[in-house]
């Protein structure tokens, strides 16, 4: 079982931005989380980090999750800067940092559609792919609730379909968590990433924002071509997440640029 977790305990005052530090709205930010046996990590990440594994029914399992959303108003938090929409997939993995203890996601990589994808892979070298990501949603403004929501990338790397639905009786339900305050905190709030950059070198960014306001929903149908490529999670898994969580728009701090670790 996972510790109890309060929100309270993990809410910070925002790093004053500087530099490249860049502010963005996350508009249909959906987080589709899988729980798979935690041998099907092993050797993804370095051993500087631990996977950080629920207990559900005596199994030990580790928690990746897809997060689809589009960047709107990507710009600069400190000059004048023009303003970019673009779509983009997230996917990472829950981890522990040995060296610190700080709970953190390893980033398998991203799915960018923008021509801005030039900074990010190669002036940083960060893992993220070109793909083409579509959204289609109707949120309901009186409810809160998306009438429908799907996505699609059209990627060679990591071809992706989702669809997702919220009713009012979507509830929280999280396995191996005494409650679900700190089951939230877990798979919303970390906010240290790590990954392989392209040459092979380790490397980290940080972000910040406030609580993230998401709400339950199921899914209908999702393929996503790159998590059982890699072995984590089959087809016929896909099918049955772990958890699903939507929001329609947050905002998010980036800290710029990003760091080479050791």
């Amino acid at each position: 079982m996972q510790e109890e977790r309060k929100l309270e305990d993990y809410l910070t005052e925002r790093p004053k931005p500087k530099g490249m530090d860049v502010l963005c709205g996350l508009q249909h930010f959906s987080i589709i989380t899988y729980a798979v046996p935690a041998e099907r990590f092993s050797g993804i990440f370095p051993d500087r980090f631990q996977l950080d594994t629920i207990e559900v029914n005596e199994l030990s399992l580790g928690l990746i999750s897809v997060v689809p959303f589009i960047d709107v108003d990507f710009t600069s938090a400190v000059f004048p800067f023009p303003k970019f929409t673009m779509g983009q997939t997230n996917y990472r993995i829950y981890i522990i940092d040995r060296t610190t203890g700080e709970r953190c996601v390893w980033f398998l990589g991203t799915t960018l559609d923008s021509w801005t994808l030039a900074v990010p892979r190669y002036l940083w070298n960060l893992p993220w792919r070109a793909g083409k990501v579509r959204f289609d949603c109707c949120l309901n403004r009186s409810t809160g609730l998306y009438e429908k929501y799907e996505m699609t990338t059209e990627s060679n790397w990591a071809e992706a379909a989702v669809e997702l639905h919220q009713s009012g009786e979507d509830v929280f339900d999280f396995p191996g968590f005494p409650d679900s305050e700190s089951a939230l905190v877990y798979l919303t709030h970390p906010l240290a990433g790590f990954y392989y950059r392209r040459d092979g070198k380790l490397g980290t960014y940080r972000v910040w924002h406030k609580e993230l306001l998401v709400k339950p929903a199921t899914l209908q149908s999702g393929c996503f071509r790159l998590l059982s490529k890699l072995g984590i999670v089959s087809e016929s898994e896909q099918r049955n997440p772990y958890s699903v969580l939507i929001e329609p728009l947050n905002e998010f701090t980036i800290y710029l640029p990003p760091t080479v670790v050791g």
